[in-house]
């Protein structure tokens, strides 16, 4: 046997022991015993995910220091209060978004779904009112539900011209504000129970129903699949179509039941202004929230913090008495910091 021959069987002999032992190639070993427990990529996501709960306790910390009304019962009460009819509408508008689809039109369909509905109440009664605003909410939910979701049509598309047509009827419908509503609708704005608001609570409990439904409910995960890949969705059995239609009619259904809380909150109903910049409150909520424009994923217990890092942000600002254009300018900001947020951790989920 030649020398080629003998280092050849030994070779073969330590691979057939090696592989028979288990035993691992040192380059192997040294490779793992190099590699961090966490890659820097992580590292960042993980920074980045904590960014808005600690930004938001800061904030709070802040204000509280720098206004004396700030962390007061009344005045906690009071922003969750406000900011009722934008709780009832973006928890939808976010499952909306988790599925890949956006609505820009919540905006102007509130507008005209509540001052729709103030007509009818100073003539007909408040639950003529109240009937006649869902009825506006659920007539483009179901417009928007059959252009988008059934037949196809760009949302972005669709949704403009949604917001462009429902201002344009409010303002024509009633040039100027409305006011004098029934005192058991006005009485649904100012009344309290246990320190909160009423409408808090109806806020609250919807935004509980939310949470259930996307936690623990199969067309939860159908939403998120939808966002994910709408084609695999299709082919593993789940109703796509069917499913965006609902949501885009859910989101008409909360537009208008977050315009009547609103104007009863109000108690009237200016059509040029009610509603107006809605649409980019609630994207930069959702968009802090975690859920990417694209959609596929998203929590709505962030979404949910998102909202309060808005109205805590806004009521801060205004108890500073820091100027409206400077305080637009903030709000302006942050969304352009959420979008990108976002952008950074679509990323960064590529690369891990």
């Amino acid at each position: 046997m030649t020398n080629t021959e003998e280092s050849t069987m030994t070779i073969t002999e330590e691979s057939i022991t090696n592989r028979t032992e288990g035993s691992i190639p040192r380059r192997t070993e040294e490779s793992i015993a190099k590699r961090p427990l966490i890659s820097s990529r992580e590292l960042l996501l993980k920074a980045i995910s904590i960014v808005m709960p600690l930004g938001t306790i800061v904030m709070m910390a802040y204000f509280t220091v720098n206004t004396t009304a700030f962390l007061t019962w009344p005045n906690l009460a009071a922003i969750l209060s406000q900011n009722a009819a934008v709780i009832v509408i973006t928890v939808v508008f976010a499952m909306l978004l988790m599925s890949g689809y956006v609505d820009l039109s919540v905006g102007s369909v509130m507008g005209l779904s509540g001052t729709a509905a103030g007509l009818m109440m100073i003539h007909h009664g408040t639950w003529a009112g109240v009937l006649t605003g869902l009825g506006i909410g659920i007539l483009f939910g179901v417009w928007n539900g059959v252009l988008i979701g059934v037949l196809g049509f760009s949302p972005i598309v669709v949704t403009l011209g949604g917001l462009i047509a429902a201002r344009g009827i409010a303002i024509a419908i009633a040039p100027t504000a409305i006011y004098g509503f029934p005192n058991e609708f006005a009485d649904l704005g100012s009344g309290t129970l246990g320190g909160l608001y009423y409408i808090s609570l109806i806020a609250l409990v919807i935004a509980g129903v939310a949470i259930v439904v996307m936690a623990a409910t199969p067309f939860g995960k159908h939403v998120i699949s939808i966002g994910v890949n709408p084609r695999a969705s299709f082919l593993v059995g789940i109703r796509v179509k069917r499913t965006i239609f609902l949501l885009y009619l859910l989101t008409g259904v909360a537009v208008a039941i977050g315009a009547l809380l609103l104007i009863s909150r109000l108690d009237s109903a200016p059509s040029g202004s009610l509603g107006v910049g809605y649409e980019t409150t609630i994207l930069t909520a959702v968009l802090l929230g975690g859920v990417p424009f694209a959609g596929g994923r998203g929590n709505m217990w962030r979404v949910l913090l998102g909202v309060w890092f808005l109205a805590v942000l806004q009521n801060g600002l205004t108890l500073m008495n820091v100027d409206p254009q400077l305080n637009q300018i903030i709000s302006g900001s942050v969304l352009v910091l959420a979008a990108g947020l976002q952008v950074l951790q679509s990323y960064l989920r590529k690369r891990i």
